[in-house]
């Protein structure tokens, strides 16, 4: 089986399609390293300036009244709408308490 990609004019099933096909996997590549340089420079750069990277931790009220509502058995998605948090946050608190 062959890769036949006929709005590119490239047919894997010629020499010249393969290497027209391998070219283009090289610089797909070279572009996702690219990519990947400039976030990671762009994360280091914000933690040097004091920038706090995620999402803002939920207060310690908040994070007592998850666990409260968790032990008496409120389900994950109530909780979370009824004190405003996401149904992550519920998550993770509820995994730290198992852990």
């Amino acid at each position: 089986m062959a890769i036949y990609a006929d709005r590119e004019g490239m047919d894997a099933t010629t020499p010249h399609g393969r290497a027209m096909l391998q070219m283009a996997a090289v610089f797909a590549e070279l572009e996702r390293g690219m990519i990947r340089e400039r976030v990671l420079a762009g994360l280091d750069r914000a933690k040097k300036d004091g920038k706090t990277l995620g999402r803002p931790k939920v207060s310690k009220d908040i994070e007592g009244k998850i666990r409260a509502r968790l032990a008496v058995g409120d389900g994950m998605l109530r909780i979370a709408k009824e004190l405003s948090v996401g149904v992550s946050t519920v998550q993770r608190i509820k995994g730290a308490a198992v852990a």
